[in-house]
């Protein structure tokens, strides 16, 4: 079961955070430049977005609002019914994190990779992912602006202010110049992921360096973190199970039931800490460690289910085309009717 060699970067700068935090200036200066990754960090997914392939995509719409149900609505109602296990598993702030886990978007890169490897939709499942985004820089802060209240970092105009600025502008910047800088975005992929990953690391140095300072980490235990990973795996194999039968109930092709069970069952960590920044202030570093705990569960699981899944038996399915004539295709998405 493969270890994500970004998350051994994440883990090194939250030890980096816990020796040499932030203070004073330094930490003025780092909550700045933090301020500035996440707005550049947002105005590069709207140049990347193709807005014309996310319109081609909704020919398969049956797939996408599965999709989009099991991130923004199961994940939530499980997240919720979490909250009986405080405080004998979590204690509430860690309960908060997790809440806040439930509500981000899918990924897209992981979910690709995995649909490919398990010889699923692979289309579908670049759709899936770029829909759950964008639907995740709006539903997000407004899910957790409704369920996690004044907990949440205490949500008030200022912070729907600095949501808008923060995340929304740079995002329709991004979108508004796609037309000039999207060919130079595309050319200079690997360089821009770098940089989006430098930007996720940087705020995260920001969130645990500030957490460090006000002596937040002392409220979390072992026993509390080995809670905490239970109950992340439980909703793991919860989600994992309820996309694929589900999806199986709803009359969806393998190749399409695959789609939706690796882009419906995974939360994206380059999404969900420059938000959990924005969204808790100085409480992200407890609000983050649900979604840094689940993220590298989910790649390992779902690494193994994927592998194992390309091993299935060839399915076949019968379709009609449109003069009503009957044929027998290997492999196909969703069942007609």
């Amino acid at each position: 079961m493969p270890i994500d060699p970004y998350i051994l970067l994440l883990l090194g700068t939250v030890g980096l955070a816990a020796l040499l935090p932030a203070r004073g200036t330094g930490a003025d200066i780092a909550s700045g430049a933090s301020t500035a990754a996440v707005a550049l960090l947002f105005f590069l997914y709207g140049a990347r977005l193709s807005t014309r392939e996310a319109l081609d995509g909704l020919k398969h719409w049956r797939l996408h609002v599965t999709v989009l149900a099991c991130t923004f609505v199961v994940f939530p109602v499980l997240g919720l019914a979490a909250r009986g296990l405080v405080p004998v598993f979590l204690t509430d702030p860690l309960y908060q994190g997790l809440l806040f886990l439930t509500l981000v978007p899918s990924t897209i890169q992981s979910s690709i990779a995995f649909t490919s490897i398990a010889r699923g939709n692979v289309p579908a499942a670049i759709c899936a992912g770029s829909f759950s985004s964008l639907v995740g820089i709006v539903a997000t802060p407004l899910l957790a602006a409704t369920l996690l209240g004044g907990s949440g970092g205490g949500f008030s105009t200022d912070s729907v202010v600095k949501i808008v600025l923060q995340l929304l502008v740079p995002f329709a910047a991004g979108q508004m110049l796609r037309r000039w800088i999207g060919s130079f975005v595309a050319r200079h992929r690997k360089v821009l992921g770098l940089v989006d990953r430098g930007s996720i690391l940087l705020v995260v140095y920001t969130a645990f360096s500030a957490g460090v300072v006000q002596g937040v980490w002392h409220q979390v235990s072992p026993a509390r973190l080995g809670g905490l990973l239970a109950v992340e795996a439980v909703l793991l194999a919860v989600m994992l199970l309820l996309t694929w039968y589900g999806a199986k109930a709803l009359r969806f092709g393998r190749e399409d039931r695959i789609a939706i069970q690796f882009a419906g069952s995974k939360k994206s960590l380059a999404a969900g800490l420059p938000m959990a920044s924005v969204l808790f202030g100085a409480e992200a570093s407890l609000a983050v460690l649900p979604l840094m705990l689940f993220h590298q569960m989910q790649l390992m699981v779902c690494a193994v289910i994927a592998k194992r899944r390309s091993q299935d038996p060839v399915e076949e399915v019968t379709v009609q085309d449109p003069a009503g004539r009957s044929r027998t295709e290997v492999g196909t998405g969703t069942r007609p009717g």
